[in-house]
């Protein structure tokens, strides 16, 4: 089934990579991943050329210079890159982009950094990925594994580039957190270990607006597995077992629950994470939910899933007990901010979409003024309603365009206003707080309509936050 899917998806059936130094390598995209790639093919011995549609950034110029590459900014010449061997494609470039479209149709392979890179490694690799969670899971399981004394790499979404660190370091363990479109352009790489943490509506825009094509490529993630592999995925999560009659898994599987228990995984016995391995010798992990340094129904996913990876690779129970209790989140994901005048003010910046919204709303523990809104990626805020009636005192829009958040809450809220800048969201927000209520900025939407990305979004916000 994935075999057929990738060829059908992207209408081109990868070629066999070029042999080192014979050929054209083109990267498109000159940021992070793309000037890794870049650093990685010089090494290898290809002819390199990058392009980029926009402005590359200085660092990034500079290392382009000082390693003697060629690149352009600013345009793409369809010439030079249309005579490529191979191309390693920025996740960012959507498969409508002209030159894409064009790629396709000369039947010239697009690859992704992370397919790429994974060629030059013989590390093992795992790969965390989901529609929520997926940032969090990865830095839990890198600070549980760098704890355990293993030597680990980080990459993917997140951190340095892979390519860059394949060409640069000597890890024994890479810990990838992937998303869809870096999926999207990944074929013959294949995950020692799978995590897929679960399966939510978000960047429909990038899959004709049908969930089963997103799905399809969330699964990419087992593509290529063994019987000698492990997946790791959410028994609890609907569309991943919806799936999972499609998608058979070859590796070992083990899923993980708060709902039912599960003989060979983690679950919940007693306000308790137990996890079991079996037909190891590895012994049973147990630890209470109340010694987790990341609370909330979500993190208690987040954290069996890192607990399960470090199982497999049998660390020991006490290294990972005591990582699960000093681990501290990332920057923007449910990030205090402050207390003041009995108010706490968190920021949830990089909930982009509507189900990070939910678990956010889901782990407050008192009412809630509610900070929403930005570029809408065709967002059903349904799932919100139970949750804004029973915890949400107001809501404050943050955007352009708050039509439709105001047409999913009109009847749960008694205020609904609007905002044009995270210092006024801020302002009224505190005004309409009470003491011992929490004002929350958690979008469900992404940020382009009023500022540069998420994180200038939370940095806007804890600005606001501290000239109160």
């Amino acid at each position: 089934m994935l075999e057929e899917q990738k060829n059908i998806d992207h209408n081109i059936a990868p070629s066999l990579p070029g042999r080192a130094g014979v050929g054209l390598l083109v990267i498109l995209g000159a940021g992070e991943s793309g000037v890794g790639a870049a650093y990685l093919a010089k090494q290898k011995g290809y002819e390199v050329f990058v392009s980029d549609f926009g402005t590359i950034q200085e660092k990034y110029k500079t290392e382009l210079q000082d390693l003697n590459i060629e690149f352009e900014e600013n345009q793409h010449t369809e010439e030079r890159i249309l005579s490529a061997i191979e191309v390693v494609k920025s996740p960012g470039i959507p498969d409508k982009a002209p030159i894409i479209k064009k790629l396709i149709e000369k039947q010239i392979s697009i690859i992704s950094e992370i397919e790429f890179a994974s060629r030059y490694t013989d590390a093992k690799l795992i790969c965390i990925t989901g529609s929520n969670g997926k940032t969090t899971t990865t830095l839990l399981t890198y600070h549980i594994l760098t704890n355990g004394g293993l030597k680990v790499g980080l990459a993917g979404n997140i951190g340095r580039s892979f390519a860059k660190q394949v060409a640069t370091e000597t890890f024994d363990i890479y810990i990838l957190e992937i998303s869809s479109f870096m999926l999207d352009n990944m074929y013959k790489f294949k995950a020692d270990i799978a995590v897929l943490l679960n399966i939510t509506p978000d960047h429909l825009d990038r899959y004709e607006y049908k969930m089963e094509n997103y799905v399809d490529s969330k699964f990419r993630i087992i593509q290529n597995q063994t019987e000698h592999d492990v997946f790791i995925y959410c028994k609890d999560d609907p569309e991943t077992v919806n799936a999972l009659q499609r998608y058979k898994p070859s590796a070992i599987s083990y899923p993980f629950s708060i709902l039912t228990p599960v003989e060979n995984g983690a679950f919940l016995q007693d306000d308790n994470i137990i996890i079991n391995i079996l037909n190891t010798n590895i012994e049973p992990f147990a630890m209470s939910l109340n010694e987790l340094a990341l609370q909330g129904k979500h993190n208690i996913y987040n954290s069996m899933a890192s607990g399960i990876v470090a199982k497999v690779l049998e660390l020991r129970n006490k290294t990972i007990r005591e990582s699960m209790g000093s681990f501290t989140n990332i920057e923007h994901r449910l990030e205090h901010v402050a207390k003041i005048s009995g108010i706490d003010f968190i920021n949830d910046s990089k909930a982009t979409n509507v189900n990070s919204t939910w678990y956010a709303l889901e782990s407050m523990p008192n009412e809630v003024v509610l900070i929403l809104g930005g570029v809408d990626k065709g967002n059903d805020y349904s799932m919100l309603k139970d949750l804004v009636k029973n915890k949400v005192r107001s809501i404050v829009c943050l955007g352009k365009d708050n039509k439709r958040i105001h047409e999913a809450f009109e009847d749960d809220v008694e205020v609904i206003v609007n905002t044009t800048s995270a210092n006024e969201a801020v302002q009224l927000a505190y005004h309409m707080a009470k003491k011992g209520d929490t004002v929350l900025l958690s979008p469900a939407c992404a940020s382009f309509d009023l500022f540069n990305n998420y994180e200038d979004r939370g940095n806007q916000f804890k600005l606001a936050v501290k000239e109160l």
